[in-house]
């Protein structure tokens, strides 16, 4: 009687041909995936938020981010003025909004963070919050 190793039968064959074919399977997705997500974090940094949305021109920002009326004491004028994803970025992490002083930057900072899926600008945002790998 022969000893016979369990790794010894055809299934074994079998077996590590699979695995290969899996092994190339998930080469290839790494190959074409990173090139994706470089795409994908180049496109976050050049996408756009206005403020405020096309639907509420000509309205104001107040100092929590809320869209308020124009000429509302204490808010800030806007201008229907498109921020790019890098500027948004920099904003959140402590730096100012282009073409804004600092309170006006801080209050569309507020009103970018307040963004609700179905305005015009929240993709992009919800897109700068997602971890880049």
């Amino acid at each position: 009687m022969r000893d016979e190793h369990p790794l010894d039968t055809a299934d074994h064959g079998a077996t590590r041909r699979r695995a290969l074919m899996l092994g190339a399977v998930g080469a290839a997705s790494v190959i074409s995936i990173r090139p994706a997500l470089a795409q994908t974090n180049a496109s976050v940094l050049t996408c756009e938020i206005p403020v405020p949305d096309a639907g509420r021109a000509g309205s104001a920002i107040a100092a929590d981010g809320s869209v308020v009326p124009a000429g509302t004491a204490g808010s800030f004028p806007t201008t229907g003025k498109v921020f790019k994803g890098e500027q948004v970025k920099q904003a959140l992490s402590g730096g100012q909004l282009p073409g804004t002083d600092y309170e006006t930057s801080r209050a569309y900072t507020n009103y970018i963070r307040k963004l609700q899926s179905g305005t015009s600008g929240f993709t992009c945002f919800a897109s700068l919050q997602m971890p880049r790998g």
